[in-house]
C-alpha cells in the first residue's frame, strides 16, 4: 500500500507547520510506477515539487495575489528528477556520466561496497587506501582483500567516500539508521527572537524582492535555489575558486542564478560574504557538516548578524547520529540505508540494484526549497529567525514510508519526454534543459536569467 501523492503532500504541509486554509488547491496526476522501481519515487517527485509550488502560490497571495491552482503531473516531475540527463548544449548531450572506479565492487568478505570518486580528491583517497592503481580491475582486485565495512571506514579516515551496501533491517538496526529513521523529511525551527517580518509588497512572481545566497554543490541544494529562482527570487550562487566542479550539473541547476566566487579563508573575502549574508533573506548551505560553519558562518552567527534570517542547510546523514559529520552523495546514502539492497532482491538480481534516478537528490532539493518557503511564511506571522534542515537520509526514510509499488521494477519508463523540455539560451550555448513541473495558473514558473559558467557576476545583489 503507497501514500497518494495528494497525501503525501498534505502531510509535508502539515509537517512544515502551515495552516490547512493557507494551502492552494492542487491538481496531482499520475501513479506509481512510470518509473522501474518498487518504491515511489513518482510520488515523492510529485508531492515534493507540489509542496514547493504550493508554498510559492501561498507567498504570492500572502502579498495580495489572487489565489491559484498548482499542478503537478508525475511524467513531467520524473522527468525534471532526471534533468541533468536530459540536458543539451547545441544538440550535444553533456552528463559526463560516472568515474571510472566509481560504482559498485564486491569485497572479500562476499559483501558490496559503492565508491563516489567523481571528485579527484575522493578518488585519490580511494586509491591510497588500496594502493592500486587508477583502474577499475585494479581496485576490485584490491578490493579482494578487504572486509566492506572496514573499507567503507577506512575511505572515509582517508577523505573519501564510500558505503557498504545494507539491507533495510541492516540500517534500520544501525545507530545511524535509528537517528535517520526519527528524523522527518523537513525540520523548521526558531533559532532566534526577531520580529515578525513582511513579506514584500506584492510583485509579478511569487518570490520577487526576496535574496537567496546559495552556497551548495552537485544536485540536490543547487536543486533547491534553482527552484526558488523559478519562483522569482534573486538567487546568488557563491562557489570556491579553488574547489572541483561537475560542469554539466552547474550547467543544468545554474538556471535563474547569478554565480560569483569567494574563498572564504581570506579573510576579505569572508567578509565579503558576511555582508552579502546582512542583506539576504535565505542562507542556503549544503557543504560537508561544519564546514561552512567553521568558517564562521554558523545559524547562530547568522541569526546575530541579520535577525530574521532563513537559514537552511543540507546534509548527508542527518544532524543525529554517529555519521552526522560524514560527507555523502545520493547514490552512497541509498546503497548504504537499504534501498539498494531492496530493489535488487524484489528483481531476483545477485547485485545491489539502484533507484532509476537521484530521488534522494532531487527530492532534497525541493524538500529544502519547500521548507524555506514555509519559513517565509512563518517569519511573516511569528517573527524569528529560522534553521530548515533536510538530508539525503532523512529524505531516504521519507521515501520507504511512502511505500513499496508491487510489480513496480517492471515500468517501461517514460517514453516520451520532449512536452517537458524547453530551448534557451545560456553561457555555454543554446540549451536544452527541463521546464519546472510545478505548474502555479496565475505566476508560472520561469527562469528570468540563462546559466553561466562559475564565477560570472561580481559578488554584490542587484542594484546595490
Amino acid at each position: 500500500m503507497t501514500t497518494s501523492p495528494s497525501d503525501a503532500l498534505d502531510a509535508l504541509w502539515r509537517l512544515a507547520g502551515l495552516g490547512p486554509a493557507a494551502m492552494p488547491p492542487a491538481r496531482l496526476t499520475g501513479a506509481d510506477p512510470l518509473q522501474p522501481s518498487t518504491f515511489a519515487v513518482g510520488t515523492s517527485a510529485v508531492a515534493s515539487i507540489a509542496a514547493a509550488g504550493a508554498a510559492a502560490a501561498a507567498i504570492h497571495q500572502a502579498r495580495g495575489g489572487p489565489a491559484q491552482q498548482v499542478a503537478v503531473d508525475m511524467a513531467h516531475a520524473l522527468t525534471e528528477f532526471h534533468s541533468e540527463r536530459h540536458l543539451r548544449v547545441d544538440g550535444r548531450e553533456v552528463h559526463e556520466g560516472w568515474d571510472r572506479i566509481a560504482g559498485l565492487h564486491p569485497c572479500g568478505d562476499g559483501r558490496w561496497i559503492r565508491l563516489h570518486t567523481n571528485f579527484p580528491h575522493h578518488r585519490d583517497a580511494v586509491l591510497r587506501v588500496l594502493g592500486c592503481d587508477y583502474d577499475r580491475e585494479a581496485v576490485t582486485r584490491a578490493l579482494g582483500a578487504w572486509r566492506a565495512e572496514e573499507a567503507e571506514s577506512a575511505i572515509y579516515a582517508a577523505g573519501g567516500v564510500a558505503t557498504m551496501t545494507r539491507s533495510l533491517d541492516e540500517w534500520a538496526a544501525s545507530p545511524q539508521g535509528q537517528a535517520a529513521g526519527s528524523l522527518p523529511a523537513v525540520v523548521i525551527e526558531r533559532i532566534g527572537d526577531a520580529p515578525p517580518t513582511p513579506l514584500p509588497p506584492l510583485a509579478a512572481r511569487p518570490l520577487e524582492g526576496l535574496r537567496v545566497l546559495d552556497l551548495t554543490r552537485v544536485i540536490a541544494g543547487p536543486v533547491a535555489g534553482r527552484t526558488l529562482a523559478a519562483h522569482g527570487a534573486e538567487v546568488l550562487h557563491v562557489t570556491s575558486p579553488t574547489l572541483p566542479s561537475l560542469p554539466p550539473l552547474v550547467m543544468d541547476t545554474g538556471r535563474g542564478k547569478r554565480c560569483t566566487a569567494l574563498d572564504l579563508r581570506d579573510p576579505m573575502q569572508a567578509a565579503t560574504l558576511q555582508s552579502l549574508a546582512g542583506q539576504a533573506d535565505i542562507f542556503l548551505q549544503g557543504y560537508r557538516p561544519g564546514a561552512i560553519a567553521g568558517l564562521g558562518f554558523t545559524p547562530e552567527a547568522l541569526a546575530a548578524l541579520k535577525p530574521g534570517i532563513i537559514c537552511v542547510s543540507l546534509s548527508a546523514f542527518g544532524h543525529l547520529g554517529p555519521w552526522a559529520g560524514r560527507r555523502g552523495f545520493d547514490s552512497l546514502v541509498q546503497n548504504a540505508d537499504g534501498i539498494n539492497d531492496a530493489e535488487g532482491l524484489a528483481g531476483g538480481e545477485a547485485k545491489p540494484r539502484p533507484l532509476p534516478c537521484q530521488a534522494l537528490d532531487h527530492a532534497s532539493g525541493y524538500l529544502l526549497a519547500f521548507g524555506a518557503m514555509a519559513a517565509l511564511l512563518r517569519r511573516a506571522t511569528e517573527g524569528g529567525s529560522w534553521l530548515v534542515r533536510v538530508s539525503l537520509a532523512g529524505t531516504g526514510e521519507w521515501i520507504k514510508r511512502l511505500g513499496r509499488v508491487e510489480g513496480g521494477l517492471a515500468a517501461p519508463g517514460i517514453a516520451d519526454i520532449a512536452p517537458f523540455l524547453e530551448e534557451s539560451d545560456s553561457g555555454y550555448g543554446r540549451m536544452t534543459a527541463v521546464r519546472h513541473a510545478a505548474m502555479l495558473s496565475a505566476t508560472p514558473a520561469h527562469w528570468a536569467l540563462p546559466s553561466m559558467p562559475l564565477g560570472s557576476h561580481p559578488p554584490a545583489w542587484q542594484g546595490s
